[in-house]
């Protein structure tokens, strides 16, 4: 039931460094498409002051994150949520911070407009909006691998993509973020930090 995945294991650790001294001293920090659930065990494990909520919309997902939680004896970390962020009802009234890695490219462009909608309903003046993953920037790749990954994406489905940064920073700052902050990360991939005004 508890699921692995190469990628997590490798840039999890990376994505923390970025996160820990930004994420609120207090509160619930919700992420959105938890997968496997390792990377929301790692950064609980870093937090123990923090509540995460795990979430995922698929059912084999949310049963690895639990699995996770229950294996490493996380008391921090609320059993995974159904959640699909395309729906304008999330099972979630608040959030301090909210984090997304690796779903913006493997989704329909109305999750990301979904992700970020969301997160503007839910997050404080001040809150956190983190989203994690491979973008071009001016219209280009940032690197022929991601070239390469993204024409790999839309053979597998249309509807998928790497997506432009500036595209995602207008829906951001129609829906009331500034930013982004960006961070370069390992294997050409970008964290990008958003604050609600």
């Amino acid at each position: 039931m508890r699921r692995e995945a190469p990628a997590a294991a490798r840039n999890r650790q990376p994505i923390l460094e970025v996160l820990k001294p930004r994420l609120p001293r207090e509160g619930l920090v919700l992420e959105i498409a938890s997968g496997t659930g390792e990377h929301v065990m790692h950064y609980a494990a870093a937090r123990p002051d923090l509540t995460f909520q795990p979430s995922d919309p698929d059912p084999g997902a949310r049963a690895s994150v639990d699995d996770w939680v229950q294996t490493l004896g996380l008391g921090n970390v609320r059993p995974a949520l159904e959640i699909d962020v395309t729906k304008e009802s999330w099972p979630v009234e608040r959030a301090d911070a909210v984090l997304c890695c690796n779903m913006i490219h493997i989704a329909p462009w109305e999750a990301a407009i979904g992700l970020v909608t969301g997160a503007a309903r839910l997050l404080p003046p001040g809150g956190l909006l983190f989203t994690y993953g491979p973008y071009r920037r001016g219209g280009r790749h940032t690197a022929p691998s991601n070239e390469a990954f993204d024409a790999d994406l839309r053979r597998r489905n249309p509807a998928w993509g790497v997506r432009d940064l500036e595209a995602v920073t207008e829906i951001a700052h129609r829906e009331g973020f500034s930013g982004p902050d960006i961070v370069e990360m390992p294997a050409n991939n970008l964290s990008l930090l958003f604050k609600r005004l």
